[in-house]
């Protein structure tokens, strides 16, 4: 049930000022600022707060001393702007149509839903960015006072209540594109020797400069969050004022941005409670840890909560700190949700269901291997590393992973294996485990419902004027889709009878997720070659056609270039062009392998024009 939360008694006393004045604007000066500090791409597991291999961040620890530390808050998305989507609608992106990273149409918000600073505005409060966006969706009237590289809070009015956001460039990944030579000529403050490597990444000397170097910049970041702390004390305002310090999404060392693991999605949390405000901290000591689950659908609601703002119905979070919350209730919430899609050029489907100490991950096209490539990846010289010595054949079988087919499903228990090696799906003593958040995930991405289930070109036509219109027209479609697709999670045999109504469907879409569902079978679904080779030839629907030949490229069982050359010839969308060419590379990359030769000449003209598609051909030239 949603939190629904009454305004503070100082609205009345607001209102009541507004009658005596019509020319000043009215507010409570006597509410909780709130202040976001946010750092780029990394997870918790670079701060020794949280982790004992990680950097010293003083100044960080100092805000966690005097607040509440959380074990275990989570992006929803290990990637920018689908994250602070979420963030700032407290929606799920796929049910909202902000999943994709960049958005190739931005899409409204559901309603008259507004992203939650503009509440905050409503109520008198001064809102600032410094100054990242990166939205998915239409940013819409009166969200921020000032959003800018010079954004403060010491531009609002006199006892102005207020929110300022900052974010923290320093940690992005683009700090780690360096050249090779500055392995030699920028020496790291902190010693690579004393680096603790993860068990999926060589130890090269590549990856132990790369993680020192990052190191680093988590200390840089610290010291900038001190100067903001610093400028609030300065003005009188730290006891006042809420410090949320976060991080936008897991990250940044290969296989954990875009990947909806743990280190893509686990991030720091620490939240500095106002002496003046520690009744709004739910009945936890400043100093304490928080062992609840929160995700970032949380984090706007909790600053309406706080600011004794109603929390919208159209949102998906729920407040953790403020009136009418227990620290006991939020210590007993256990679940997230994460997802991952589109990260530029690299198509992806990927739900993820952390439920205590297990996650439960569920790969929708699980030959799409972690390692396809993803051009502004591979510009970090220790990914780059990595694919060379997997090609090479120099690397162990959790090594290895990374370039190679996912299972459809994987079972990890994160306090015992925190870096996710050992899948324990197929482990007997965990079939209870596994088969519960199999099921939740599935009724998960059925109730919202989730849009991914049809491919991102057939959104961007049909339902990015209304995402969440469309979806709940088409609810009872998508649960069709979702069964069809798990029908990869069965031995074959007990899945043979479900694809062959799928392939046989009118529904197009029900054939595209037969075809994947073939896919993710492999060897085992080659007695489908035959109605393939017919798909492929003749179906109707481009993209049912271009499933068709992946199937009989993965398997060996048929040419697949004539079909996908023919496919870019014809498409007319450059979002359909670029999931195309997802799969030329695919099977030109990964096994068996198939030489292409394509060009822009190759595609039609009026699909040349999507961002991604450049990407593809840059890369297959």
């Amino acid at each position: 049930m949603r939190l629904h939360l009454p305004r503070l008694r100082l609205l009345t006393i607001c209102l009541v000022l507004c009658a005596f004045t019509s020319t000043t604007l009215c507010f409570a000066a006597d509410r909780p600022n709130f202040v976001w500090l946010i750092s780029e791409d990394n997870s918790k597991h670079y701060l020794k707060l949280f982790d004992e291999n990680g950097a010293e961040t003083p100044h960080i620890a100092k805000l966690a001393e005097a607040g509440l530390l959380f074990e275990h808050a989570f992006s929803n998305s290990p990637v920018c702007s689908v994250a602070r989507s979420t963030l700032i609608s407290g929606c799920y992106a796929p049910r909202i149509g902000t999943q994709n990273h960049r958005h190739s149409v931005l899409v409204p918000l559901p309603g008259d839903l507004r992203m939650f600073p503009s509440y905050l505005r409503d109520a008198g409060y001064y809102t600032t960015n410094k100054d990242k966006k990166d939205y998915n969706a239409i940013e819409g009237e009166g969200v921020w006072d000032e959003s800018s590289n010079k954004a403060t809070w010491r531009d609002r009015r006199d006892e102005q209540p207020f929110f300022h956001k900052q974010t923290f460039a320093t940690s992005h990944e683009a700090s780690l594109h360096f050249p090779e030579e500055a392995m030699k000529s920028e020496k790291t403050k902190t010693d690579p020797a004393s680096i603790v490597l993860p068990p999926d990444h060589p130890d090269t000397a590549t990856f132990r400069y790369t993680y020192a170097r990052y190191h680093d910049r988590i200390k840089a970041v610290d010291r900038q969050i001190g100067s903001v702390i610093d400028q609030l004390d300065t003005d009188g305002l730290l006891e006042d004022t809420f410090i949320f310090y976060f991080g936008d999404h897991g990250g940044v060392l290969p296989g954990s941005k875009g990947f909806a693991n743990d280190r893509g999605l686990h991030v720091p949390l620490v939240v500095r409670i106002p002496e003046n405000w520690k009744h709004l901290a739910g009945g936890a000591k400043r100093g304490s840890r928080v062992e609840g689950f929160v995700s970032f659908i949380d984090f706007g609601p909790t600053l309406l909560n706080l600011a004794g703002i109603d929390v919208p119905d159209a949102v998906d979070g729920l407040p953790f700190l403020g009136e009418g919350v227990d620290i006991s209730e939020v210590n007993s919430r256990d679940e997230a949700f994460g997802y991952a899609d589109r990260f530029d050029e690299k198509f992806d489907l990927v739900r993820t269901l952390r439920k205590g100490r297990f996650e439960y991950v569920r790969s929708y096209q699980p030959f799409n291997f972690d390692g396809l490539q993803n051009n502004y990846r591979y510009i970090n010289l220790a990914y780059a590393e990595w694919r060379d010595l997997y090609r090479d054949g120099r690397l162990n079988a959790v090594q290895r992973r990374f370039f190679e087919r996912r299972a459809p499903e994987a079972l990890y228990d994160i306090e015992n294996d925190p870096y996710e090696t050992k899948n324990l799906a197929g482990d007997p003593a965990h079939a209870k485990t596994l088969t519960d958040l199999r099921d939740r995930l599935a009724k998960k991405v059925k109730e919202l419902p989730d849009l991914s289930l049809y491919p991102e070109s057939m959104l961007v036509e049909e339902a990015f004027k209304s995402p969440v219109t469309f979806g709940q027209t088409h609810q009872d479609a998508i649960a069709r889709l979702v069964d069809i697709a798990d029908l990869s999670l069965l031995p074959f045999t007990e899945a043979r009878e479900g694809i062959e109504a799928a392939l046989e469907s009118q529904n197009p879409w029900e054939r595209y997720w037969g075809l994947i569902a073939c896919s993710s079978h492999g060897e085992a679904a080659k007695g489908f070659t035959e109605k393939a080779r017919i798909v492929a030839a003749n179906d109707p629907e481009l993209l049912v056609r271009v499933r068709a030949a992946e199937f009989l490229g993965l398997v060996g069982a048929g040419d697949p270039r004539p079909t996908l050359m023919a496919a870019l010839k014809r498409t007319q969308s450059g979002v359909e062009a670029a999931l195309i060419l997802n799969t030329v590379v695919l099977l030109r990359d990964g096994k068996p392998g198939y030489d292409f030769s394509v060009t822009a000449e190759d595609i039609n003209p009026a699909a040349r024009h999507f961002i991604q598609v450049h990407r593809r051909l840059d890369y297959l030239k």
